[in-house]
């Protein structure tokens, strides 16, 4: 079985999308209902940059009409660095590996992850992420959680 490229990954979560996308009407806590269809271009997505060099794309973060919060984007780690240090919530989390060689942080415990796999967050989990590999490293977020109410 082939690894999907970035392309196709985003055209699985437009499929996604097909079920819940980012322009919706607001809900009483102030987020956003994901509830019109539509097709996200990669291209439109903005760019993020953080001080360590990395960069990340928001597809879509809200919530859904059954309920769930969900939040996607993709992110470039550069060699040596960490999104942010261990930490655990909530919400669950799962990475799509794109490219990179990347070590998982899971419970205290490293696992080495690369190209094609995909990380699993469990809620209340310590997690962390970082790239040990010598060029940049791509991965895609999909968190889910419970819409917390006020």
């Amino acid at each position: 079985m082939n690894n999907p490229d970035r392309r196709e990954i985003f055209t699985a979560f437009s499929a996604f999308a097909a079920m819940a996308a980012m322009m919706g009407e607001a809900q009483a806590q102030g987020a956003t209902t994901l509830s019109t269809s539509r097709v996200i271009k990669y291209a439109d997505l903005p760019v993020h940059t953080f001080p360590n060099g990395g960069t990340q794309r928001k597809v879509m973060s809200g919530t859904l009409p059954t309920g769930e919060f969900i939040e996607v984007h993709e992110s470039m780690l550069p060699p040596g660095q960490m999104p942010h240090p261990p930490h655990k919530h909530p919400n669950t989390e799962m990475l799509f590996i794109q490219n990179g060689t990347l070590e998982y942080l899971d419970a205290g415990k490293p696992v080495p992850t690369g190209p094609g796999d995909i990380v699993f967050s469990a809620s209340n989990i310590m997690h962390g992420l970082k790239n040990v590999g010598t060029t940049d490293a791509n991965y895609i977020v999909v968190s889910v959680g419970k819409m917390l109410k006020e």
